[in-house]
């Protein structure tokens, strides 16, 4: 499993996008950042997303990913998975035909986006890779994710995903022993009051998290802290002194 890291942040400032995660070339986790990124060929190589929530940050890239196929005469569509909480979020308040086009219902030989409803803990299949839904603890409905590659019908490599969340439980249950988490932590412990309203973690809380899961994975990266506290999360993320932990570098490629 290849992973691309197009954003990894919390806000959007300059060097700083918001998140979304490339997997081998067509799976795009979260949508966050995509146009600023990626160049047109590589755009179009892009064949599902899969959204953990339906806030800004993480399904801007949708409507202009559709604007450039659409333009650019291309004639294949995008699969963007959620639960269908998020899917109608995004149809109802996004593409809605006056913030932007309804491109599930545009495009050269169909739809350029289909929408397709996950459901929590039910798998589903794409191509070599099992994609397992999760729920997370969010300010509005969100799931984490399970992915793992698969080779010869068996999992190769395990990335567990959490997307935006605050303390949860369930989710955990399916970490073990995986060889990649990426979970986000968006601001210092001193704001541990405003993370846990807003359904997020600071270093202090996500200690408490990984105390949850009985082997922990091999490497655990960080997502979506905040830039204007990223130095002072720095330092209180290292006091954790926890093996393989660090934060993610937008634009670094990771091999799972």
């Amino acid at each position: 499993m290849r992973i691309r890291v197009l954003g990894a942040s919390g806000a959007e400032f300059p060097g700083h996008n918001p998140p979304a995660f490339l997997i081998n070339n067509y799976i795009l986790l979260d949508a966050g950042t995509l146009g600023a990124v990626l160049k047109e060929e590589e755009q179009w190589r892009i064949r599902y997303i899969l959204l953990t929530h339906a806030h800004l940050d993480h399904i801007r890239a949708i409507p202009f990913l559709a604007d450039n196929i659409i333009i650019k005469n291309k004639r294949h569509y995008i699969t963007v998975m959620a639960q269908g909480v998020v899917l109608q979020q995004l149809k109802t308040h996004l593409l809605n035909g006056d913030i932007w086009p309804d491109f599930t219902t545009i495009g050269r030989s169909g739809p350029v986006l289909r929408l397709k409803e996950v459901f929590p803990e039910r798998e589903i299949k794409i191509n070599s890779f099992s994609v397992f839904p999760v729920p997370v603890n969010h300010s509005v409905p969100a799931t984490g994710y399970i992915i793992k590659e698969l080779k010869k019908g068996r999992p190769a490599s395990t990335l567990v995903y959490t997307g935006d969340t605050g303390p949860t439980e369930r989710l955990w249950s399916f970490a073990g022993n995986a060889d990649l988490l990426i979970v986000e932590v968006s601001f210092p412990d001193r704001l541990s009051d405003l993370a846990q309203r807003t359904g997020h973690l600071t270093p202090g809380l996500l200690k408490k998290e990984l105390s949850k899961i009985g082997i922990l994975p091999k490497r655990i990266l960080i997502t979506h802290p905040k830039p204007q506290y990223l130095e002072i999360i720095k330092k209180e993320l290292k006091s954790l002194k926890i093996k393989g932990l660090r934060l993610l570098k937008e634009g670094e490629e990771i091999e799972v």
